[in-house]
Parts: structure tokens; C-alpha cells; sequence
């Protein structure tokens, strides 16, 4: 896994850089401009990149667009942002269509690194990491006409998770339930949606998209 890191800060930078070098992967570059960005990735093709939102030079949401126009140039480069802020105009842009391979985690709610290692991970291989709070934030004022109304409460609970990008194994233990439970219940869900098994289309990224109102 090739990783590029985008984040004007420099101390942060230069410690994710430490952070994941020191747990085997490969950092090929770390930049701090959405400019410099462009043109390592160009350069080293990474698996995944992780980029702050707000960068040089108005500080606004230069990430965020950066991040937009990377997928569509790059549809299977996994992308991490990770910030402090939920800006969910260009969030649901990016997750918008084929969110395979999108996380996005809020700083200051990361408190182990090996969580933030396991949900770069996820990305890399085309899963989704969504900090609760940024589903919370999507969701606002979207619930409904994507056959969400069918979902029980506690199918509710288990794509709520599988938003986060818990893996079943995760689900069940956040909700004390069985493994085979939560199988039951993810199949489900796949049912109610409509989200038959098909060739190259990966369903829990489908039935998350439809849970933030954008698939």
C-alpha cells in the first residue's frame, strides 16, 4: 500500500508520516498544498492518499475539492480525509456514484492510532470509514425515499455501523449480537434495498450510499 499525505500542518504531517512508517507502510510522499498533491500523486500513482479538508491558500475547502477531482481523474484511488471539520456539500459530492474506497474522520475523535491505520486499510481496499458524526451530518434532513422506511430499528443500527465501516465482526460486538445475527441482518437489508449480488458492484458500499441519500 503506496500512501500519499496531504495536511499543511507541518508537526502533523511530519507525525502521520512516523506514525505509518513505523507500522511497515510506505508514505511515498507528504505535501502540503493541494498543488504539490496533484503532482505526487501524478508522480508515485499512490493507493490512497490522506488529506486534510481545509488547505493553502484560502483555507476553505481546497482538500475537499482536491479529493473530488483526484476520484474522478482516478476513479479507484482510495481517499481519507481526515479533519476536523464535516463540510457535507462537497462530502456527498465525493461520495456520490462509486464511493468505494472514501473515509472520512474527524481528528479529534481518532484516539488510538491503530483505528486510524485499520480504516486507512479499509479505504485502500475499496471499503468505506465514516466517522459517526460525519454520517450524523449527511443524513440531516435526508431520510426516506431510497427504501430506508422498510429497514427495522435494528437493521437501522447495523448499516448505521456499516457506514462507519464496521465489519460484521465489529457489528456484532458493538451490539452484542451474534455473528450469524448480523448476517441475517446485513442480508436483510441487501433485500429490502433491492441490492442483489452482482458482478463488480461491492453491496455494503451501495446500501451506505443509499443510507446517506446519495446512492
Amino acid at each position: 500500500m503506496r500512501i500519499v499525505i496531504a495536511e499543511d500542518a507541518v508537526i502533523l504531517r511530519d507525525g502521520l508520516v512516523q506514525l505509518l512508517t513505523d507500522r511497515g507502510l510506505a508514505v511515498a510522499a507528504a505535501v502540503g498544498d493541494v498543488e504539490s498533491l496533484y503532482a505526487a500523486v501524478a508522480e508515485h500513482k499512490p493507493d490512497v492518499v490522506v488529506l486534510d479538508i481545509r488547505m493553502p491558500p484560502t483555507f476553505t475547502d481546497e482538500g475537499l475539492r482536491a479529493a473530488v477531482a483526484l476520484r474522478a481523474q482516478r476513479p479507484g484511488l482510495g481517499v481519507l480525509l481526515f479533519s476536523q471539520y464535516v463540510e457535507v456539500r462537497y462530502a456527498t459530492d465525493l461520495l456520490t456514484g462509486n464511493a468505494a474506497g472514501v473515509g472520512y474522520l474527524l481528528k479529534e475523535r481518532v484516539i488510538a492510532v491503530d483505528d486510524f491505520v485499520d480504516a486507512l486499510r479499509r479505504v485502500a481496499a475499496g471499503g468505506t470509514a465514516l466517522d459517526p458524526e460525519v454520517v450524523s451530518r449527511l443524513l440531516a434532513g435526508r431520510r426516506s425515499q431510497f427504501g430506508l422506511e422498510s429497514l427495522s430499528p435494528r437493521e437501522r443500527q447495523v448499516l448505521d455501523l456499516m457506514a462507519q465501516g464496521h465489519t460484521n465482526a465489529g457489528i456484532a460486538q458493538a451490539l452484542v449480537i451474534s455473528d450469524r445475527g448480523v448476517e441475517k441482518h446485513v442480508s436483510s437489508i441487501f433485500t429490502k434495498l433491492d441490492l442483489p449480488r452482482t458482478e463488480g458492484q461491492h453491496r455494503r458500499v451501495l446500501a451506505v450510499l443509499r443510507h446517506l441519500g446519495v446512492g
